[in-house]
């Protein structure tokens, strides 16, 4: 069968195998490059990691950048992903899980993939019991890369549904329509007070400590273990929609998190921190009402500049420049915030991105602002758009069906 994007408004509902191949070796090969030809293979063990949510975005990409980096990593995986059946050809996720693997293990690395829901208990023994199995019993780093609109509540089962609203009063601004390629108002409203908290139970932090309580308890975090989680603050020109509004103050929660578990893994001699990234294509933050102008003069501006990263630059960076450093603490901000926004909200940077904004019409989004680029990113997280792919071949369903992550 032969396969193309449909795209409903902002969500995906086809993915493409092939491409979602050749993304994960296009990351493996970004990461390869910062590489020191020169000393190869270290004498340092390889890095044991769990990466709870790893099937795209920030996940994916802090898989490749630790496992074909110069940690070695040897790593689990947790997602929800959907595989081929009768109703379509499955989730990019799925086939990002099995391609990453193969690579993995062709390099030598363990690469465990769980496919199932994070949030239950059943998840969760699976996920010790293979950290015992396949990484020796213990785990050095756990990355959380949830991302996610529900969350079930483990004393009723009834769910918390996480909103993306303002918590003061309504907002309107232009937000992209990729469906129909236009640039649409919408208005966000106010959340309300059980909104916001439910939110803050999804994206919060706090399912991210109940995860290293249970690694704790079953005493599978080795000594000196750390965790890191991700987050995005923004520029004060996205905090009505953003750092104001319920995504932040979830993500607050989540930096609160952070130190919380900071103090407990003193203990095992370990630490918590949260990165603080870019701006950048994700399937979350494709969701986010009235921000994709921003990205649009952001993506234009970083790019004339030569400063843009994808997520596969960011965890590069993060892992290989900032997150072990060769002597010293990690380098933290005044709230212990690693800040890999540090180019995005760079002064010179943001007034370009200020002054662009103040321009962009919906009959000149697609000329004025990186459109091209911000909708091939889009196209990418599934598969399509990659060069070299024929996209008009057929596809075997037969063999898609033979694949396991």
């Amino acid at each position: 069968m032969k396969i193309t994007p449909v795209i409903q408004g902002v969500i995906a509902r086809s993915a493409h195998p092939l491409g979602c191949q050749q993304a994960v070796r296009q990351h493996i090969a970004t990461v390869r490059q910062h590489m020191d030809p020169v000393d190869p293979v270290s004498e340092t063990p390889p890095l044991r990691v769990l990466v709870l949510g790893a099937s795209s975005g920030f996940g994916l990409a802090s898989r490749i950048a630790l496992t074909f980096g110069e940690q070695r990593a040897d790593t689990i995986g947790v997602s929800f992903e959907r595989g081929p059946s009768d109703k379509g050809v499955g989730t990019a996720g799925w086939y990002n899980n099995i391609y990453f693997r193969q690579e993995a293990e062709q390099a030598g690395r363990v690469a465990k993939n769980i496919v199932g829901d994070a949030f239950s208990p059943a998840v969760r023994e699976q996920v010790v019991q293979a950290i015992r199995d396949d990484l020796g019993g213990q785990v050095d780093l756990v990355v959380y890369s949830l991302a996610t609109g529900v969350r079930p509540d483990p004393q009723t089962g009834e769910m918390w549904r996480s909103v993306i609203k303002t918590t003061d009063e309504a907002f309107s601004g232009p937000t992209l329509n990729l469906e129909t390629d236009t640039l649409e108002t919408m208005t966000v409203e106010a959340a309300t007070d059980e909104e916001i908290i439910a939110t803050e139970k999804v994206m919060g932090g706090e399912d991210w400590a109940e995860w290293i309580a249970t690694l704790h308890d079953a005493g599978v975090l080795a000594t000196g273990c750390r965790t890191v989680a991700y987050s995005y603050i923004g520029p004060a020109i996205t905090y009505p929609l953003y750092h104001h509004g319920t995504l932040g103050r979830a993500k607050q929660h989540l930096h609160v998190t952070a130190d919380a578990l900071n103090h407990q893994l003193q203990a095992l001699g370990g630490q918590a921190h949260v990165a603080v990234c870019k701006a950048l294509v994700t399937k979350a933050s494709a969701f986010i009402p009235a921000f994709s102008p921003y990205m649009l003069a952001l993506f234009k501006v970083m790019k004339a500049q030569g400063t843009h990263e994808g997520c596969i630059e960011q965890m590069q960076r993060l892992f290989g420049e900032r997150f072990f450093p060769a002597q010293g603490e990690v380098e933290v901000d005044a709230q212990r915030l690693i800040r890999m926004d540090d180019w995005e909200l760079a002064a010179e940077t943001q007034q370009q991105v200020v002054a662009l904004m103040a321009q962009i019409t919906p009959e000149n989004f697609t000329a004025l602002g990186d459109y091209t680029g911000y909708k091939t990113d889009f196209l990418q997280l599934n598969g399509f758009a990659h060069e070299g792919i024929d996209y008009d071949a057929d596809v075997s369903m037969a063999e898609l069906l033979r694949l396991t992550p």
